[in-house]
C-alpha cells in the first residue's frame, strides 16, 4: 500500500477518513482515545501544508437526514482542544467544501448520507472530488465495503494509508504472517459460534490456543466434563472435539482448566467457590479459572514468542472474578515475544491493570481485527493495495 509519507500534500486538498466514533454522553466526549490517535496524521497534514478535511461515521443513525443524537459537533470540539485550533463542523457538505491549507474542518456524519452503507458508487465519486488526495486511516472500518471507506479509495485520485492502518497492518502481519515461535493465541468471550472462525483459522497457525469464558466452558465439555449451569453452546460441542484434534494432529495444544471459581448465580457479589473441573456442582456456574489454572497457562504466555489476544478468560467486571484475567494480562505484558492485543474487552481489561505500556500493539478495531485475523481480505485494504 501506499502510505502517508509517500504522497506530496503541500497546497493539496486532502481527506482524511478517521475513525471517531467516539462516546458521548449529554453532548461531550466521554473518552477521547480515538480523536487523540487520529491527531498525529491530521498534524501531519497541517504541517505539509495541505487543506484538511477529516470524515467519520457515529453510531448507527438512519440514514438520508440528520439526527441531534449522532452529531459531530462534541468532537469537532475536542478536536479542536486537541489540535490546538478551531475546527469547523461542516454540516452540509457532499457537494463542496471551503478549506484552506492550514486548516482543519470536520464533515458531518457520513451516516447521514443515502447510500453510504450500500457503497453508493455515485455517493462515493462525490467524496473523492472533494480532494487531491484521500488518506484512509480507519482500520476499524476496513471490513466494511460502504461509500466512505473502500467505494472513496477506489473513486479517488490519489488514496494511501495512514499511520494508523499502516502499524496495524504491520503489526497484525508479524504476528501472523511470520511470527517468532511459539505462537500463542489467546481468544476468550461468551460463546464460541461468535469467535468460531477466528478459532478455525488460528489452530492452523497456533503451537498453542488458549480458550477463555464460556467459550472454555464448551470446550471443557467437548473434554467430556460436566459443566452445571455453566453458560456454553451444546451445538457446537462437536465442533470443540474436532478444534482439539486438529490442534493434537498438528502438534499443538488448546490447554484446558483444571480448576475454576463458580458461583451460583451471576452477580458482582455472588460467593466464589474453587472447584475442579471434574467436581463443578450442577447448580453452579463457571465465571473464572482457578489459580491453578492461572499459573499454568501465565507460565505458557510468558514463553511465547508471540502472542494474540483477543478476551478475557473470566468475568473480570466482578471482583471475585477477575484473578484470571489478571494473570493473563500481566503474563502477556512480562513475555519478552511480541505481544498484539485486540477488542473491547481486552482494551478494557489491559486499562484495569495498568499494562498498555508493556505490550507492543494495542488493536482498537473490534470486526475488522478479528476479519484479518481470520485471513479475510478487507475491502478497504483490497482497495488501497489495487
Amino acid at each position: 500500500m501506499k502510505t502517508l509519507d509517500q504522497v506530496e500534500l503541500d497546497g493539496k486538498r486532502v481527506l482524511v477518513r478517521a475513525d471517531l466514533n467516539v462516546p458521548i454522553r449529554d453532548g461531550q466526549v466521554t473518552s477521547a482515545a480515538r480523536i487523540k490517535a487520529a491527531l498525529p496524521t491530521i498534524r501531519q497534514c497541517i504541517d505539509a501544508g495541505a487543506a484538511v478535511m477529516v470524515m467519520s461515521h457515529l453510531g448507527r443513525p438512519d440514514e438520508g437526514g440528520f439526527d441531534e443524537e449522532f452529531t459531530l459537533a462534541p468532537v469537532a470540539e475536542t478536536l479542536g482542544e486537541l489540535l490546538g485550533q478551531p475546527v469547523e463542523l461542516k454540516r452540509d457538505w457532499i457537494d463542496g467544501v471551503d478549506v484552506q491549507p492550514g486548516q482543519v474542518v470536520l464533515l458531518e456524519n457520513v451516516r447521514f448520507l443515502k447510500g453510504e452503507k450500500a457503497n453508493d458508487e455515485s455517493l462515493a465519486n462525490k467524496m473523492a472530488a472533494l480532494c487531491d488526495v484521500l488518506v484512509f486511516d480507519a482500520f476499524a472500518t476496513a471490513h466494511r465495503a460502504q461509500a466512505s471507506t473502500a467505494g472513496v479509495i477506489r473513486q479517488a485520485k490519489i488514496a494511501c494509508a495512514g499511520p494508523l492502518l499502516a502499524r496495524e497492518v504491520e503489526a497484525l502481519d508479524k504476528a501472523l504472517a511470520k511470527p517468532q515461535r511459539p505462537l500463542v493465541a489467546i481468544v476468550g468471550g461468551a460463546k464460541v459460534s461468535t469467535k468460531l472462525q477466528v478459532l478455525e483459522a488460528l489452530i492452523d497457525k497456533v503451537d498453542q490456543l488458549i480458550v477463555g469464558g464460556g467459550i472454555a466452558n464448551t470446550f471443557l465439555a467437548a473434554a467430556g466434563y460436566k459443566v452445571g449451569a455453566s453458560l456454553y453452546e451444546k451445538d457446537l460441542v462437536d465442533t470443540a472435539t474436532d478444534l482439539i484434534k486438529r490442534a493434537e494432529q498438528k502438534g499443538a495444544a488448546i490447554p484446558l482448566p483444571t480448576d475454576v471459581l463458580t458461583a451460583e448465580r451471576f452477580h458482582q457479589d455472588a460467593h466464589a467457590s474453587l472447584r475442579d473441573v471434574g467436581r463443578i456442582h450442577a447448580d453452579e456456574m463457571i465465571l473464572d479459572i482457578g489459580p491453578e489454572s492461572a499459573g499454568k497457562l501465565a507460565s505458557i504466555v510468558r514463553q511465547a514468542g508471540t502472542v494474540i489476544w483477543n478476551g478475557p478468560v473470566g468475568v473480570f467486571e466482578f471482583e471475585a472474578f477477575h484473578s484470571g484475567t489478571q494473570a493473563i494480562a500481566h503474563a502477556v505484558a512480562a513475555c519478552d515475544g511480541f505481544t498484539l492485543a485486540g477488542g473491547g474487552d481486552t482494551i478494557a481489561a489491559i486499562e484495569k491493570y495498568k499494562v498498555a505500556d508493556r505490550i507492543d500493539y494495542i488493536s482498537t478495531a473490534g470486526g475488522a481485527f478479528l476479519e484479518y485475523v481470520e485471513g479475510k481480505e478487507l475491502p478497504a485494504i483490497a482497495a488501497l493495495a489495487d
